[in-house]
């Protein structure tokens, strides 16, 4: 089952059950992708890379959103923010250990023989299509900095 249909099915459960925040979050989604489809001219089909790249990308607004919801004393809108970006988390494949991050970028700086800062770009460039999902793209610009620092 593709992430558009899944999300499909989570909607029409959300709204069998009534739950407003969650039927917010998983509208967004769907009409995230229809744009995404309809952006491409017609009715193409997305890749999953292309799906998970627009929930991290919502995932992402909300989290920012929040964190301005927090600093201006909006508790309300914070936690709905909050609770709608843990509701797309959802969709999303699990996240990576620091310790198995740094273990695959280590792997990576080994096979292209990248030793100093410059090389950052051509690892980067690797890591963030292998890692795509898996790890946050700050985090592994972090990670990459450190190892080759």
């Amino acid at each position: 089952m593709s992430l558009t249909e899944k999300i499909a099915s989570d909607l029409i459960a959300a709204m069998k059950a009534k739950d407003k925040v969650v039927l917010e979050a998983i509208r967004a989604a769907k009409t995230a992708f229809t744009l995404a489809r309809t952006e491409k001219s017609g009715d193409t089909v997305l890749t999953p890379e292309e799906e998970l790249k627009i929930i991290q990308k919502l995932v992402k607004q909300r989290r920012e959103s929040a964190a301005i919801y927090k600093e201006q004393n909006r508790p309300d809108l914070y936690e709905k923010e909050v609770i709608e970006a843990d509701v797309l988390e959802k969709y999303l494949p699990a996240k990576m250990s620091e310790e198995e991050l740094v273990k695959i970028l280590k792997v990576i700086i080994e096979r292209l023989g990248a030793k100093s800062p410059s090389d950052m770009g051509k690892v980067m460039g690797i890591a963030t299509k292998e890692l795509a999902g898996k790890a946050d793209g700050k985090e592994i610009s972090e990670k990459v900095k450190q190892l080759l620092g």
